[in-house]
């Protein structure tokens, strides 16, 4: 019977029986494009900093709440994925063209 352990995140993972982890170290070992890293190598190694997310921008955007009459959602949304960024757009060109 396969053993089965529990990861720290909760789930459940079924290790590989003796028989099978033999067979994987076989197909492993027959494989000409496999290399093994050795324990030199391995501690040369930088581990991956992955900070996640999207990358950050020289202006990053806001979060706000605000209410809009039903029709210019409705225009906006009409005009398909990406109607956030026109609305966006269209507030920056009214602020260029009535800026004091």
């Amino acid at each position: 019977m396969p053993q089965a352990i529990k990861s720290r995140s909760g789930r459940t993972v079924i290790l590989p029986t003796p028989e099978e982890d033999a067979a994987i170290n076989r197909g492993i070992a027959a494989d000409p494009d496999t290399y093994e890293v050795g324990a030199e190598e391995m501690k040369q190694m930088q581990p991956l900093r992955n900070r996640g997310g999207r990358p950050r921008l020289a202006n990053p955007k806001e979060s706000v709440t605000i209410r809009y009459d039903a029709e210019v959602l409705a225009a906006f949304r009409a005009s398909g994925d990406g109607w956030q960024t026109r609305m966006n757009d269209a507030l920056k060109d009214w602020l260029r063209t009535h800026r004091p």
